[in-house]
């Protein structure tokens, strides 16, 4: 009798401590280098809440915005070491992971604009460059928009001349160096959260960016001029450790899914809305001046950086710089 009480403590105990341990909700940890109020932080912000409500609080999502555990060089490592669950990096990210074919996005003019970019992103292409990052360790989720680039500087720029012999911060991308040599510039990789201090410094003279990151960086304070050029992308891709999402539950990842998919649809509303308000409260500031390109001068942007696409083609691939022309409709 003695024997059987003790037995059914062990039991109860051996249960209790299952139960606990299943109680455990699943933590993601999802970093990103930009500050909580840009589309990027205020979709990751409804991921998380999405995410908790789906699975009754199964999940828990823990945000670290504005490179609060890794810079931009940082993040990919830490994500296929299993340090972080998530990430949403900019496109141009992959390539020193070996997945050079993103860095298509980078390549000035491709899109004329959003309706064509969505063709491609929403259809067959982008399902097949997410796939390329799987036998790298990372599960490709989604696509998110921040919007098309301005030039900023401390001198007016109206024309392709006028950038020459500027040092330009850019991101990590073969594509992006290709932009700058051929506008005549130094290219200057740099991780997003340094450009403040080196625009302020001198140890860069401009930068390429969304509107919206150049307002919630506060980049405006250190450049005085900038041009709507509107000739490159900015979109992120939303990723995960692959073993870790792989290992989910299929429950769970069924509502993971679900709160991405409605995160998105956000991310994406509202990325255009912050873009045209951070222009107008640079405008308000009194700080900045903008030129908007005539037709005319346009032409001349696209003409100057139209090389670039023939001479990055063995690098992202020239059969896919073809299907993006021919998903958007362009011979």
């Amino acid at each position: 009798m003695f024997k059987t009480t003790i037995i059914s403590a062990a039991l109860g105990v051996v249960f209790l401590s299952v139960n606990a341990q299943a109680a455990e909700p699943i933590i993601i940890k999802f970093s990103h280098v930009v500050t909580s109020n840009t589309p990027k932080g205020q979709a990751a912000e409804r991921f998380k809440q999405l995410a908790e409500k789906y699975t009754g609080n199964r999940v828990k999502v823990e945000l670290y915005p504005n490179s609060q555990l890794y810079k931009d060089k940082e993040e990919l490592e830490a994500l296929q070491l299993g340090a972080v669950q998530m990430l949403a990096p900019t496109v141009s990210k992959f390539g020193p992971v070996g997945v050079k074919e993103f860095e298509v996005f980078d390549v000035p003019y491709l899109f004329p604009d959003k309706v064509a970019l969505r063709k491609v992103t929403d259809g067959p292409v982008g399902k097949k460059l997410l796939a390329k990052l799987e036998p790298k360790g990372i599960k490709g989720l989604a696509y998110w928009d921040n919007g098309f680039k301005i030039m900023t500087a401390n001198k007016p720029i109206v024309k392709p001349d006028d950038m020459k012999g500027l040092k330009m911060r850019i991101q990590s991308s073969k594509v992006l160096e290709a932009q700058m040599r051929a506008l005549g510039t130094i290219p200057q990789v740099m991780a997003f959260s340094e450009v403040y201090q080196a625009l302020q410094t001198g140890v860069v003279d401009g930068t390429e960016n969304t509107p919206s990151n150049v307002y919630t960086q506060k980049t405006h304070e250190v450049q005085r001029d900038m041009t709507l050029t509107n000739h490159g992308y900015i979109g992120y891709v939303v990723i995960a450790n692959k073993k870790f999402w792989d290992g989910l539950p299929p429950d769970i990842r069924t509502k993971l899914d679900q709160a991405l998919k409605e995160a998105t649809v956000l991310n994406n509303d509202v990325a255009q809305k912050d873009n045209d308000n951070a222009i107008a409260a640079m405008k308000a500031s009194g700080k900045v001046t903008f030129h908007t390109p005539t037709p005319q001068e346009r032409q001349l942007w696209m003409a100057k950086l139209k090389p670039v696409e023939k001479e990055v083609a063995p690098r992202v691939g020239a059969g896919l710089i073809q299907e993006i022309h021919q998903a958007i409709g362009q011979k």
